[in-house]
């Protein structure tokens, strides 16, 4: 099982920089590049939400399931 993290999408979509999301969110530089590299073993929903707002976007816009 893949869990894809499409946040480098999305923030391009939204024509957004990485440095205005974390201002945003509230996270650190490296919690958000874990979060797009997606080596994250979790995230919060609470985080998702944030996510989703900031980018006017859905939790499924970012996140993708993709069998091995």
């Amino acid at each position: 099982m893949a869990i894809i993290v499409n946040l480098d999408v999305m923030l391009a979509k939204r024509k957004m920089q990485s440095k205005e999301l974390v201002k945003i969110l509230g996270i650190t530089p490296a919690n958000l590049s874990i979060l797009k590299t997606g080596k994250a073993k979790a995230i919060r929903f609470t985080t998702l939400e944030a996510i989703c707002k900031a980018l006017d976007c859905q939790p499924g816009d970012i996140l993708e399931y993709v069998e091995d």
